[in-house]
């Protein structure tokens, strides 16, 4: 069942046009992640989306009844849309109890199945002023989710959080879709945040959506170079003889360009469709190295698990094939 359809949105700010034609639907329980660089106009549209700026042209529909913009509206937003934004706030001087008393919709059997998911129960007696930032961050989540919203909207929820407080929300955030049931879209300009958990991607760029698809798709099959980079490091292939020599004319983008991650090639003796190439540098990444090969006119760097070569060894580099 659709839940949220998006259509022909328009944004402007002075001369900047922050949003062009933006359409897209999204699913009850669908998983929608939004990546793009700073400035593609992602935290806007989320924020249009809950009501909370009007747009200049197009509609959001959910449920499919309008969503009015704050020109319309005395108090902004959208009842069953929580939108938590990357600069929220809890008031100094209360306990955690206390905050989340205030617009509490839920009965107290539902409540106490909040706190579990959110991971907060162990704080309620706590003061504001006591707890971390990923603990705050928890509890703007909470407050938001007792109002009992049907859409989730999350801008940049894991910045500025370290890595074990950012491994939390990130369960905490797959629990309330599976155990609460509510329908998320997360802005995140991570990839370890969108590839694992959304089940569509959708690439921003100067307010316009360039590239939809799985998360696998956008992976691997990048439209151009800016959606390559966005989800880590790529070798980009213009060279004619490389790509040939790789086997890779079905991957041309223009017949031009071809995006290759570095896990998708390998290294070992002399074989088909395979290059010659000097170790330039080896650089340790924890399950893996990554090393950069000079290899023909061109830099590219291949993944590996094993061993690496010594800087100044010759190998040769060729696709892996699939299951490799």
């Amino acid at each position: 069942m659709v839940l949220l359809k998006v259509s022909g949105i328009r944004k402007q700010e002075g001369s900047d046009v922050v949003l062009q034609d933006v359409s897209f639907t999204q699913q009850q329980l669908q998983k929608i992640a939004i990546a793009g660089a700073s400035g593609s106009g992602k935290s806007t549209l989320l924020k249009i989306i809950a009501g909370l700026i009007q747009a200049d042209a197009g509609e959001v529909l959910f449920e499919n009844k309008r969503v009015k913009g704050p020109y319309e509206k005395l108090i902004p937003g959208h009842p069953e849309v929580a939108y938590l934004s990357q600069q929220f706030e809890l008031r100094n001087n209360y306990s955690v109890e206390e905050i989340l008393s205030y617009a509490n919709t839920l009965l107290p059997g539902e409540t106490a199945d909040l706190y579990e998911v959110c991971r907060i129960g162990h704080l309620l007696k706590r003061r504001t002023d006591e707890l971390s930032g990923g603990e705050k961050q928890r509890i703007a989540l909470a407050r938001l989710l007792t109002t009992s919203p049907k859409l989730l909207l999350l801008d940049e929820p894991f910045s500025n959080l370290d890595l074990i407080h950012k491994n939390i929300l990130k369960s905490v955030i797959r629990d309330i879709s599976e155990a609460l049931h509510i329908t998320c879209t997360l802005v995140s300009h991570d990839p370890g945040d969108t590839l694992p958990w959304a089940d569509e991607i959708f690439i921003m760029r100067e307010g316009q959506i360039i590239q939809k698809g799985s998360p696998k798709a956008i992976y691997r099959s990048p439209i151009n170079a800016y959606a390559a980079e966005l989800f880590g490091t790529c070798n980009v292939i213009r060279d004619a003889r490389v790509k040939a020599l790789l086997g890779l004319p079905g991957n041309q983008i223009n017949n031009e360009a071809v995006f290759i991650r570095p896990e998708a090639l390998k290294m070992g003796s002399s074989e088909t469709h395979a290059l010659k190439g000097k170790v330039n540098a080896v650089y340790f990444g924890g399950s893996y190295y990554e090393v950069e090969i000079l290899l023909s006119n061109i830099k590219i760097s291949v993944r590996t698990e094993k061993a690496p070569p010594a800087v100044a060894d010759m190998v040769y580099v060729s696709l892996r094939a699939e299951g490799d």
